[in-house]
């Protein structure tokens, strides 16, 4: 399955409660990503929390924009992606 980075903006800021809103949330997000074929593995956020750089692994580039859409969630790039770290090579 190919594995795609997906850069995200939020003018407003990216916010997720801590706490049992928060959990149902990402719950939800999950969920609908399974109507796709998409798994979100993990995301990395800007201090700001403006940014978010997250990996999927789904089928395409567009089943990552549908299920992105159907999260309400905005996408400016994506990027087919391979693993690369520094322990490959040991």
């Amino acid at each position: 399955m190919p594995r795609y980075l997906v850069e995200r903006s939020f003018a407003e800021g990216l916010h997720i409660p801590m706490d049992a809103t928060g959990t149902k949330t990402c719950a939800e997000v999950v969920g609908t990503n399974l109507d796709y074929g998409v798994t979100w593995v993990h995301s990395y956020v800007t201090p700001e929390k403006t940014k978010s750089y997250c990996i999927y692994d789904a089928p395409s580039p567009e089943a990552v924009r549908q299920s992105a859409t159907a999260n309400n969630l905005p996408v400016d790039r994506i990027t087919e992606v391979r693993v690369l770290d520094p322990y490959f090579y040991s």
